[in-house]
């Protein structure tokens, strides 16, 4: 046994955890046996963490415990059989949407594979949307190197792709006056990490930015680099955009395994039949180890980490101007810890809370997640109360044991790449990990062929009217081209029938409720839907050609309506 299998043996022994079994498998830790508990299963992680392996693979079973259920679309034949293309992403998350358009700047056939019926329908819409500064990421660590580059690449991005971007700040406020002596120190570290500005704060200065900000606070740090987005739409975004450059986006497509050839992936099994590919990018989030294991690559193991976020009424959104926070110092947690921050469309949101989940799609929440976020974060801005909430939604993040991104070729598949491990701050590092990866990509299909420059790959996406950020008079020009734009369909969030409709034949067309609520905000506002998801049901029946029970408000099979109650003859069905 070498030492460092050693140190991880002596350090589950520590826990008591002798019925687990560590050995070593390529330069990776594998962990096999049984534990009662997933508190156990994730302590054994960490333990073997940290102990110079390139990964821990955790395949200790729980005992009772259901394994992680995955969601799978229905086979759908051999629509997809027999494509070609030169790489294949998996995953339509921010990253995986990122990367299919960097890849769009040369000549090649890209394609992006999605098991929902959408992008952005796990992680990259179930997250706060804050562009991260950078201080809270590990020196040395790749999360830190690629929050500090995305952070910069962020502002290019917005004008590109016509997103909206607010550069709000942060204000990190001290529970304590003695924390203040802390300041130089940390404001050398963050010069050190490459943070771009930290302006520390007294407590009366705390107050004079934010006159609501809790009265706890003895003073703190401003950040102005900061930033905050819609997740989604930035991830539809970049969908768009590259698909207006070329590439294929192919929803309700699972990759279920790979053909491989003398150690080469050749093709992506699916649902949708064997789809050929030069090169594959792992980008599958929380079922990315699932992807890896399909090459014989398992080298880590995703744990999902589910994060409640409460929703504030845009009423409230004026009182506040920064993202607020007030970490706990000294409690050792493997997440910033959330906070109260603003967003793009006007709302407050408040969380995460970080909760270790068996099951990497759980999206629930609790009354006693709730409870934690209004005893932990809503004292923060001292205008809010209980009542303030709208609604509330949970992602998972999917997190490694060594709390680090892999952003790497295969050490053993050569045309594999994994983006892996990705949780915050990947949205604020989606940019310069796409970046990477598109490169990566490249340099593989260079050993094999030349590859050229897009000639004409344009990075600016074509942007359609939203009614709610123009003047009367643009409004008004644009109801002169479109009658529709003058019919308001979702009176809380002033949305049109015609950006519904832009939404419907939108590159990435959105078939959906839930797919144009992300595109055009139709049922975010206070009533949530209840106004104005008839309307939305009878466009999108129309537009597509279906009937309105066919649609779906997400997944296949989720329709609302199971037909019509009365024929034209008066007959009920």
């Amino acid at each position: 046994m070498t030492e460092k299998l050693n140190l991880v043996a002596r350090e589950l022994a520590k826990l008591g955890l002798t019925a687990v079994y560590p050995r070593e498998w390529r330069r990776s830790v594998v962990l096999e046996g049984e534990v009662d508990t997933w508190q156990q299963y994730i302590a054994a992680g960490y333990a073997a963490a940290g102990k110079g392996y390139k990964g821990v693979v955790n395949a200790i079973k729980v005992r009772g415990l259901e394994q992680s259920r995955e969601y799978l679309p229905p086979a759908q034949g051999g629509a997809l059989e027999g494509k070609d293309y030169d790489v294949v992403i998996i995953g339509g998350g921010v990253i995986g949407c990122a990367v299919a358009r960097d890849l769009t700047r040369w000549d090649l056939r890209v394609a992006l594979l999605e098991k929902e019926d959408d992008v952005a329908k796990q992680t990259s819409s179930r997250n706060n949307g804050m562009i991260h500064p950078g201080i809270a990421a590990s020196s040395g660590s790749k999360k830190l190197a690629y929050n500090i580059r995305g952070n910069r690449m962020y502002t290019q991005a917005a004008e590109e792709l016509g997103f909206e971007l607010v550069r709000c700040g942060s204000v990190v406020m001290l529970g304590k006056s003695m924390y203040q002596l802390a300041l130089p120190y940390v404001r050398y570290k963050a010069l050190q990490k490459g943070v771009d500005g930290l302006i520390p704060l007294s407590r009366r200065q705390v107050a004079r930015r934010e006159p609501n900000a809790t009265s706890l606070q003895r003073g703190g740090i401003f950040l102005p680099s900061t930033g905050v987005v819609a997740p989604y739409k930035v991830t539809v975004a970049y969908a768009e955009n590259a698909v207006e450059n070329g590439a294929a986006v192919h929803l309700n497509t699972a990759a279920l395994g790979f053909a491989m050839e003398q150690g080469r992936i050749i093709g992506v099994r699916t649902n949708q039949g064997l789809i050929r590919a030069g090169a594959v990018v792992n980008a599958a989030g929380v079922w990315a180890d699932k992807i890896a294991a399909y090459a014989d690559d398992h080298f880590f193991t995703i744990h999902g980490r589910k994060g409640t976020i409460a929703i504030i009424d845009k009423a409230l959104g004026a009182t506040q101007k920064s993202v607020l926070a007030l970490p706990r110092l000294g409690v050792k947690s493997y997440t910033k810890g959330g906070g109260l921050n603003p967003t793009v469309e006007g709302n407050l949101l408040m969380g995460p809370t970080a909760i270790e989940v068996s099951q990497r799609e759980d999206w629930s929440t609790t009354p006693e997640e709730m409870e934690f976020l209004f005893s932990r974060h809503l004292s923060l801005n001292r205008q809010l109360r209980p009542r303030d909430t709208i609604t509330y939604f949970a992602g998972v993040r999917a997190c490694t044991f060594e709390e680090d991104f892999i952003i790497e070729p295969s050490e053993h598949v050569p045309n594999l790449i994994h983006a892996v491990g990705i949780q915050s701050p990947g949205l604020a590092s989606a940019p310069a990990i796409a970046q990477d990866v598109a490169a990566m990509a490249v340099e593989i299909l260079k050993t094999t062929r030349e590859v050229k420059p897009n000639p004409t790959f344009n990075p600016e996406r074509r942007l359609t009217p939203q009614l709610a950020k123009l003047s009367l008079e643009e409004r008004g020009e644009a109801i002169k081209k479109n009658p529709a734009y003058g019919q308001i369909v979702c009176r809380c969030e002033a949305i049109s029938a015609g950006e519904i409709i832009d939404a419907i034949h939108s590159p990435v067309p959105a078939t959906s409720l839930d797919a144009v609520k992300r595109r055009a905000r139709a049922g975010m506002g206070r009533c949530q839907g209840g106004f104005c998801t008839p309307a939305i049901l009878e466009i999108l029946a129309r537009e597509t050609g279906k009937a309105a029970s066919e649609i779906n408000k997400g997944r296949p099979g989720s329709q609302l309506l199971a037909g019509e109650t009365k024929t034209g003859g008066g007959t009920r069905t």
